[in-house]
């Protein structure tokens, strides 16, 4: 079984070529793609085929890159405690490669090309073999752009002791998103405008309007702070139902994929975004929903009308329909450009009234990270949580510092910048070696074995001024209290990730002995991202001793949501939740937020942490943990 980090690095031709060939339609042979929902497949040993596959969603029929022919895969079924070999064959014309999303299991097996495997040849199988340490609601997909158009599946692990909550009837729900466009189109344009895809820039109408409201002065001060900032307001998600449909276990809104229950049946839906760069809100009209996992790890049941949900999420519910009506399961994206869509129905052929989309929200000071700014976010109620990291001052260098309520309980932790340069035979990662393969910010590596005080002055002097640091956040704060743009004030109950509480006390209670602190950073205007303003090909690796516990420090600079995934362990968020914090291997940031969580360095080997929108990762917002 081929798995050593031998094989140079391929760099940013390599990307490049497996982009084109994701989105080459014309060029390779048809293929019939499957009408039906995803297939089940259950046992302790799989065969897996990446393929070209036939596929029509828009009227147009194009080519995907599907797993045994379907979009999304074959949803696997494995049981906590077996081993389970899985071999993948690569049918394309190009390297790629399955991650276990969130799964426990030795760095060789997690499936980043570059990292502690080389990737799939075209032509080669790779065989995959794990224990399985773990239960709950995961997903599998390709570690590059082939996961743009199609190479994802969900994975359902039965835990050996029973499910902790009854249901009767149990689906997985993909949320997903496709285009007809290659990704490297897609890119490119980003590339040449970061707005190409938002049509829901403000206008002469919407000036007017917001005279009305505001008055004359505001409004014109309010046009002028956003241009001189380069910045749009309305620039929600950097992709949108401009050339996105959305899909729901592979289908559009129009196909209507439905789940069937009886009255009366508590009825699970595992939630998985497995989009590319879509953030989803999600509810059923008329039917409550109480949310009882999320990534996996079962929570004290939280019952809400809508969730929010970013790329590499996972989250179960149970909804339990009493009436012998149907009931639409809506997944509106963020920037409220489209949805997707289907049904909960006694009998099949049945549809229920599809809600009109939210109005489209709106970025303000708030998600720049500046303190005055704050109003408008506040209308779902609640405070910082009393152990997460406070709302920092208007110091602008303020959100640097180690809050004072932890410090008296760590003493003696260092505050680190990750790093040290990697020794003379490290294996440059090669899919990944590409990332951020912009013109570099200059800045100087640290030097082998070096820890960088992370004092606030040296960080804040060292981001302002690059060329892919276009916004420094003043105040960052806490906003796990926050719904998110678009959902606080609704009217609904919303998913808050203060709310979240794990089901059982952690593992690890130890406090940490060190913080790393990293930055979120971008240049939305030149559509560069980084972390601390460096892109991933010119950073170093985070290093971990093996068995120490470490506080991760995230501060968004940027006025993005970022879905931040870390491979290998968990990340206990610190949501207020004391000993009973959610463990997640995602964790969704909003913009101006400054949250952290900690880690238990318990699994050796090399391992990525990335933004997982999929252009971010691609363009540098990356870097690898390692742990030894």
């Amino acid at each position: 079984m081929a798995g050593h980090p031998s094989k140079p690095p391929v760099g940013r031709r390599r990307f490049v070529q497996g982009i084109a060939a994701a989105g080459a339609a014309t060029a390779l042979p048809p293929w019939s793609a499957s009408a039906a929902s995803p297939s089940v497949l259950s046992g302790t040993e799989f065969q897996l085929e990446i393929a070209p596959l036939r596929f029509n969603v828009t009227g147009r029929t194009m080519t995907a890159t599907a797993i045994n022919g379907q979009v999304p895969g074959p949803t696997l079924r494995f049981r906590e405690g077996d081993t389970v070999t899985l071999a993948v064959t690569n049918r394309l014309a190009f390297t790629t490669s399955i991650h276990w999303h969130g799964l426990r299991i030795p760095s060789p097996m997690d499936g980043v090309p570059g990292f502690s495997f080389n990737g799939i040849a075209p032509g080669e199988t790779f065989v995959y073999r794990y224990a399985l340490r773990q239960s709950g609601t995961y997903w599998y997909h390709a570690h590059g752009p082939e996961e743009q158009t199609g190479v994802y599946g969900s994975l359902v692990i039965e835990p050996k002791g029973g499910f902790a909550q009854r249901f009767d009837r149990d689906y997985v729900v993909v949320l997903s998103d496709w285009s007809d466009e290659s990704p490297l189109a897609i890119i490119s344009n980003l590339k040449f405008q970061s707005t190409y895809y938002n049509y829901g820039q403000r206008t002469l109408g919407t000036f007017i309007d917001d005279i009305r409201r505001s008055g004359l002065g505001a409004t014109v001060s309010d046009r002028l702070m956003w241009g001189n900032m380069r910045m749009a307001p309305t620039d929600i998600l950097d992709v949108s139902g401009a050339t996105y449909t959305y899909l729901m276990n592979g289908r559009p809104p129009a196909a209507n994929w439905t789940a069937l229950f009886h009255p009366g049946e508590r009825v699970r839906l595992r939630f998985i975004d497995a989009g590319t760069m879509s953030i989803f809100d999600v509810r059923v009209p008329g039917l409550p929903m109480t949310v009882v996992q999320t990534d996996g790890n079962d929570i004290v049941p939280v019952t809400v009308d809508e969730f929010r949900i970013g790329p590499g999420e996972t989250y179960d519910v149970i909804v339990e329909p009493r009436e012998a009506q149907a009931y639409t399961i809506f997944a509106q994206a963020q920037d409220r450009t489209g949805y997707a869509r289907g049904t909960l129905a006694p009998r099949s052929g049945m549809s229920a009234a599809v809600p009109p989309m939210d109005p489209r929200p709106m970025r303000t000071m708030a998600d720049m990270g500046m303190e005055h700014g704050a109003a408008g976010h506040g209308a779902h109620g609640g405070t910082a949580p009393s152990d997460a990291v406070p709302a920092a001052s208007s110091n602008p260098h303020a959100g640097h510092t180690m809050p004072a309520g932890n410090q008296a309980a760590m003493p003696g932790m260092q505050h680190s910048m990750p790093g040290m340069e990697p020794g003379p035979n490290a294996v440059t990662p090669q899919d990944h070696s590409a990332h951020g393969g912009m013109p570099g910010a200059g800045s100087a590596m640290p030097s082998q074995g070096s820890m960088v005080d992370m004092s606030a002055a040296n960080t804040a002097s060292q981001l302002e001024g690059r060329v892919g640091v276009d916004n420094v956040a003043m105040a960052p704060k806490s906003r796990l209290s926050e719904a998110g743009d678009g959902l606080d004030g609704n009217g609904r109950r919303v998913l808050l990730l203060s709310d979240l509480r794990n089901a059982k006390r952690g593992n690890d209670l130890r406090p940490p002995t060190r913080e790393i602190v990293l930055h979120l950073t971008g240049n939305m205007e030149r559509f560069m991202w980084s972390l601390d303003g460096i892109k991933f090909s010119d950073a170093a690796p985070i290093m971990l001793k093996l068995g120490e516990r470490v506080r991760f420090t995230l501060i968004n600079d940027t006025m993005m949501d970022h879905p931040m995934h870390l491979h290998g362990v968990w990340s206990e968020l610190e949501n207020g939740q004391s000993d009973y914090r959610p463990y997640k291997h995602t964790i969704l940031v909003k913009p101006g937020e400054k949250l952290s969580f900690l880690v238990s360095a318990d699994e050796p080997g090399r391992w990525a942490f990335h933004c997982h929108l999929l252009y971010h990762m691609e363009l540098g917002m990356m870097r690898e943990v390692r742990i030894s």
